[in-house]
């Protein structure tokens, strides 16, 4: 029941005009208020925003709506703690993006990476999408309340220095 509700709420703030845009600090932007399990995505709609930022960047773009919809049923403890990032793969491969899993960045060009922000298990997670772009990684949604795309120098960089837990390298680029 909160899956359709929260679909319901969702898709009526939308506008069209968010359409194909990609999210950034989902804090100050427009999904701020939008709901994600019993929280709003502020708290805990990264893993739902990676998505939806690949879907954009691979030219298959959908309302974040319903990304979060399909991705509702991957939530943590009534998500509370957001997505399972262990599963971010299916909601990939069910909006059609070619991807492979891993526990490594390497050469990786476009990806989604979910790491632990502090000790692992007893922090958050966070979850982003990145693009390699020359000597650069270019980082959508690293931070909650930045709204701009941020830039890091080396793989470590984007998780602080942090234990990664998954990595989804996108395919067919």
């Amino acid at each position: 029941m909160i899956t359709e509700n929260n679909y319901r709420y969702n898709s009526g703030i939308y506008k069209k005009s968010f359409y194909g845009r990609m999210i950034n600090g989902q804090a100050v932007s427009y999904v701020s208020g939008m709901r994600y399990g019993i929280c709003n995505m502020s708290f805990n709609g990264c893993e739902v925003i990676a998505v939806h930022n690949a879907l954009v960047y691979m030219k298959k773009a959908r309302p974040v709506y319903e990304v979060s919809r399909y991705m509702e049923r991957f939530r943590m403890l009534a998500g509370f703690f957001g997505c399972n990032p262990h599963k971010i793969g299916n909601a990939l491969g069910h909006f059609g993006i070619k991807y492979k899993k891993s526990r490594q960045i390497g050469n990786s060009e476009i990806f989604i990476v979910s790491f632990w922000t502090g000790r692992r298990f007893l922090s958050t997670i966070h979850t982003v999408f990145c693009i390699r772009s020359n000597n650069t990684i270019l980082v959508f949604n690293r931070y909650n309340n930045y709204p701009d795309v941020s830039f890091c120098m080396n793989d470590m960089q984007i998780a602080n220095h942090k234990e990664i837990i998954a990595v989804y390298t996108i395919k067919g680029v």
